[in-house]
């Protein structure tokens, strides 16, 4: 396994990250134990998890899981570089959703942190991640009471996820005024397939020292052979709850994923792993999150690091999916 700082920080990290979002919904905790003790095992260590992973009346289960897996002891939590997320609101979906139970308020932060303490049985968190920006708190607030939390020693860093290239600048610009650390992270949506991030948010992230951790690196699981799997049969257009059946429903998308699938079959690569060493080459990438559901899948993901694409085939992968470039070129002219 290779290691990368994560971001500005002396924090080293695996250069893939193990999503568990599929802990409990998808597989079960024996399955999910199984998965996290070969991912350590290979070496990774940075797991990625949110408070609301589970979903609808079982939010709250992946962390648990998680938290059932440290409980084993044998140094798993000290090898792990421990990420979750607060912003959703934790009750059932049936519920009333009450108020300052979501979002980023001090209240809030304080309450969900402490709550995630105690689902995945630990003192502290290494990365808390804001899973969506907050346009009613202020930064000011917010980090007044990430630093609060810093000192009581319950977390460590702080990232952003699915934020604008804008907010990650208006965020560590309040935290500079403060002297505190700020965003030291990105999660974005990033991939062969959407690459709208390379407009802006990447840029901000490497102008104001932040790794970049793409999440959905598969598109879906439309990088991941969607065209073959659906002509063998194998079921692969109908994972993701149809989301690639529906992305091949269109036809310029279709022919897309066609020639991606065509010159990897010249080459005698996996889809799947491809669209993962790509992401190791972007300039700013601290490693994408893979979310295996088996242990399969988790080693087919780890052969990507040692892939090495040449500088052929990275320039055809771009024909076939140009990124955007570089505001404000980008939408300018």
């Amino acid at each position: 396994m290779e290691y990368t700082q994560l971001g500005r920080t002396g924090l080293k990290v695996s250069r893939l990250v193990l999503g568990t979002m599929n802990f409990g919904p998808q597989t079960d905790e024996a399955d999910s134990h199984a998965i996290m003790d070969a991912a350590l095992a290979a070496g990774v260590n940075f797991f990625d998890t949110a408070n609301v992973y589970g979903w609808g009346d079982n939010k709250g289960r992946t962390e648990e899981i998680v938290g059932s897996w440290f409980a084993q002891g044998g140094g798993r939590r000290d090898k792990t570089v421990l990420a979750t997320k607060v912003y959703g609101n934790m009750g059932g979906d049936g519920g009333q959703v009450w108020p300052n139970h979501d979002r980023l308020s001090a209240l809030n932060l304080r309450r969900a942190v402490d709550a995630s303490l105690k689902r995945l049985n630990t003192d502290y968190i290494d990365l808390y991640q804001f899973h969506h920006v907050d346009r009613h708190t202020p930064w000011d607030e917010i980090w007044q009471a990430v630093d609060v939390l810093v000192q009581q020693g319950k977390i460590l860093y702080a990232g952003s996820s699915n934020h604008a290239g804008w907010h990650i600048a208006q965020a560590n610009e309040a935290a500079a005024r403060r002297g505190s650390l700020g965003l030291v992270s990105e999660q974005c949506l990033y991939n062969l397939a959407e690459r709208r991030a390379e407009m802006e948010v990447i840029p901000a992230a490497q102008s104001y020292g932040l790794g970049v951790i793409p999440w959905s690196p598969l598109h879906g699981g439309l990088l991941g052979g969607a065209v073959r799997k659906e002509r063998e049969g194998g079921g692969g257009a109908r994972t993701n709850g149809g989301r690639s059946a529906g992305a091949l429903a269109n036809s310029a998308i279709r022919a897309q994923i066609e020639s991606y699938e065509d010159l990897l079959d010249k080459h005698g690569l996996q889809p799947g792993e491809v669209a993962l060493a790509w992401l190791l080459t972007r300039p700013g990438v601290t490693g994408p999150i893979v979310g295996p559901r088996t242990v399969g899948q988790l080693e087919s993901a780890l052969r990507a690091v040692e892939l090495e694409l040449s500088a052929e085939l990275l320039e055809s992968l771009d024909e076939i999916f140009p990124g955007t470039g570089p505001t404000p070129e980008a939408f300018a002219w």
